[in-house]
Parts: structure tokens; C-alpha cells; sequence
């Protein structure tokens, strides 16, 4: 089985490495194509201003200097020699959760292969403590990475879907084991722009990612997470809202 693995946090990320020593547990045909440096927040987005540069760091492991789906694309048209089997996004350094994926760049890579009709899943390790820097641990994830991924990859994915996991801020064996959930919802309006102003007296702004909260009493990512749990989500690119669909083209008849 040939893996593509990605992510948004780029090729020198913490969270790339356990990702390929999970990866690695199902295959030795491990292909790396990733951000050159952080495209946290990038969502969807493609680099269409200015050129794309890919650089080889050994043997199958290259970077690309632009986004996520930048990096998807140029493995699966200039790099890899045959499609991969399975794409692998992440492992995020943070939670995409609720509506958090439309956000997310870990998500979108995955979108991305999913559009090229390639089993695709991302992977992403919460944490609760403001400012982790780099200490952000991803014991959850080491210890039920595998776990979680062996019955998904024996599995067929519906056309156009993909699979969206988390993974608790806990230590591995403090999880208390898989949730399938459906996606969550943010309260954004609650949400922080932090103000203040720069050593050459320049206001700025830098928006807050912490102070969202979420609507409690439904079984979504959100408590699955908040429960100590996994969260396994299935997403669908079809964006479409069926209900609409007659009321908008009674409108319009």
C-alpha cells in the first residue's frame, strides 16, 4: 500500500513524525510532501500568484513553498510515480473540530485527494493548555494513532468523503476509546481579537483561538473530545443544503 502523507504545519513539524511512525506500521511505500513551513489556518486555498518551488529532502520526503493543497497536488502530479493508496493529513498540532474544518489546512489537504478520489483521513491532536509552544504532547495520538486507523484503512470511503480524526489532550492511557460523532458547532461570536501595539507604535491585531464555546447536550466531535474520547467524524465535500433546494427554486419559478 502506497501512503502519502501531508499536513499544514509543515515538513519539519513534530506531528509529521509520529504520523510516519504510525504510517509505518501499515507500509514501507511512505511518500512525504508538505509545507515548507506553517499554513496553519490556510483552509482550501491554492498558491495562485506566484510560483510554486519544491525541494527534496531525501528520499521520498519533499516540500513544496505554498499551502496544503499546493503540497497534494504537486505530489500527486509532479512528485509520486503512481497515485498513493491513501492519504494521510496531519498529525495537526491542534484541534479541527466542529466547523473549525473549514478552516483548517490539515482538512483541506485531505479534501484536496479526496477531489483526486483517493482514500484520504485527517489526523489532528487537541491540547488544553494556552501557549504549548512546542510542548504540545502527542501521546494520545502515538498510543491509539494505529488503533484508530486499522479498521478505516480495510475499509471502503463512500465516494467524495473523508474521515476527520482527533485526538483527546490526555495521555494515551487516560482515552477511553473511539467515538464515531458527527461535526460539531462553534459559538463564534464569542471568539477574541487580541489588540495591541507593536515596539514601532503600530496598532495590531492577532486573533485569539481560545474563549469558543460550544453548544453542550449533543453528541458531536466537540463532546467526544470533552468526554476523553477519539472522534472519528465522516465529511462530505458536497456542500449543497437538499432542503433548500425546492424552496429556493419555488422562488425562482
Amino acid at each position: 500500500m502506497r501512503i502519502l502523507l501531508t499536513n499544514d504545519d509543515g515538513i519539519h513539524a513534530p506531528g509529521l513524525k509520529v504520523l510516519e511512525a504510525i504510517a509505518r506500521q501499515f507500509s514501507d511505500d511512505i511518500w512525504i510532501c508538505a509545507p515548507s513551513e506553517e499554513q496553519s489556518g490556510a483552509g482550501h486555498s491554492l498558491t495562485l500568484t506566484r510560483p510554486v518551488r519544491l525541494r527534496q529532502h531525501g528520499e521520498r520526503r519533499f516540500s513544496v513553498t505554498g499551502t496544503p493543497t499546493d503540497s497534494v497536488t504537486m505530489a500527486l502530479k509532479k512528485v509520486m510515480p503512481d497515485l498513493p493508496d491513501l492519504v494521510l493529513s496531519g498529525v495537526n498540532r491542534g484541534a479541527n473540530l466542529g466547523d473549525d474544518v473549514t478552516y483548517s489546512g490539515t482538512v483541506s489537504a485531505a479534501m484536496e485527494s479526496t477531489l483526486a478520489g483517493i482514500r484520504s483521513i485527517a489526523l489532528s491532536q487537541v491540547y488544553a493548555k494556552e501557549g504549548a509552544g512546542d510542548g504540545v504532547s502527542f501521546d494520545a495520538t502515538e498510543q491509539w494513532g494505529a488503533k484508530v486507523l486499522r479498521p478505516l484503512i480495510e475499509m471502503p470511503f463512500a465516494a467524495r468523503t473523508l474521515v476527520n480524526i482527533n485526538f483527546p489532550p490526555i495521555a494515551g492511557d487516560e482515552v477511553k476509546g473511539i467515538r464515531v460523532a458527527r461535526q460539531g458547532f462553534h459559538d463564534y461570536a464569542r471568539g477574541s481579537v487580541v489588540e495591541s501595539t507593536d515596539p514601532r507604535g503600530y496598532q495590531y491585531f492577532w486573533f485569539g483561538l481560545h474563549g469558543i464555546e460550544h453548544t453542550p447536550g449533543h453528541e458531536t466531535d466537540l463532546e467526544a473530545i470533552s468526554d476523553g474520547f477519539v472522534s472519528v467524524t465522516p465529511l462530505q465535500l458536497d456542500l449543497t443544503h437538499g432542503p433548500s433546494l425546492t424552496a429556493l427554486a419555488e422562488r425562482f419559478a
